[in-house]
């Protein structure tokens, strides 16, 4: 009985529609909106959600989307969560200009190709295709060469997969890495090396390899963590927001009226 209560329960949100929107965001204007989470209800069409103008993290992990048509309109969406969907095109999020963290792992993207339409998102820091905790992958993910095409097209990118792979100290380290090779460039003349008395490497060798952590289980939990954390402070901002608007309203309602002889 409970499992077909379940079953009508994620019919009903097959289409995300404004009553849906307004019964899981409290807002009344879908131009109020600027969170949304919309985990694993069975979702394949994405309805009204393109009027959601002001959205800026969205998350439609774990349901059944395949077309994308209506995220174009998102202009100020910073954060979208398509994890385990059945997404093979990702044109329409081109639009989508102010995005910064991208995740489409789990997905039906099967070819560089497909991401090339994404070169237009100059502000992108975060991108993941692939989720080894939950198991989720892509097609193209098998394609040896992806990451690095990637690094290519997005010279911002700081994540990827889960991996920081820009960080603090980043300059610095291609500064000194610059100076050790003009330093060894050094030592050859006429294809002869030059003895230099006293010359000794900066660091020994292998001290410039990037480390990286293999424990996914953290990273996946520092993400989440993060994740709960905006929302957080987007829910303080709109608390804050209406506290001042009833304080203002208040105030206009109870000062006396002043006349004049």
């Amino acid at each position: 009985m409970d499992a077909k209560r379940d079953k009508d329960q994620e019919s009903d949100f097959a289409k995300i529609t404004p009553a849906l929107l307004k019964s899981r965001t409290g807002e009344f204007d879908l131009e109020s909106i600027l969170f949304l989470k919309l985990r694993s209800h069975g979702i394949f069409d994405l309805g009204c959600v393109g009027e959601c103008k002001n959205l800026e993290r969205l998350d439609l992990s774990g349901n059944n989307i395949i077309n994308l048509t209506p995220l174009a309109s998102l202009q100020l969406l910073i954060v979208l969560n398509l994890s385990a969907n059945r997404i093979a095109n990702l044109e329409p999020i081109c639009k989508c200009d102010s995005l910064q963290s991208l995740n489409v792992a789990g997905n039906l993207i099967s070819s560089i190709e497909s991401l090339q339409c994404l070169r237009s998102l100059r502000k992108m820091e975060s991108i993941r295709l692939k989720d080894n905790t939950n198991n989720y992958t892509n097609p193209v993910c098998k394609n040896s060469s992806y990451r690095n095409i990637l690094l290519e097209m997005f010279p911002n990118l700081k994540v990827l997969d889960g991996e920081r792979v820009v960080g603090r100290g980043s300059d610095l380290y291609q500064l000194c890495k610059d100076i050790d090779d003009t330093i060894k460039a050094g030592m050859f003349k006429n294809g002869q090396v030059v003895e230099l008395p006293d010359c000794k490497p900066w660091v020994e060798d292998g001290f410039w390899e990037i480390k990286r952590s293999n424990n996914a289980i953290i990273e996946e939990a520092c993400r989440q963590f993060n994740d709960v954390l905006s929302e957080c402070r987007l829910l303080n901002h709109k608390a804050a927001h209406v506290i001042t608007q009833t304080e203002r309203s208040l105030s206009s309602t109870t000062q006396p009226k002043q006349y004049t002889l």
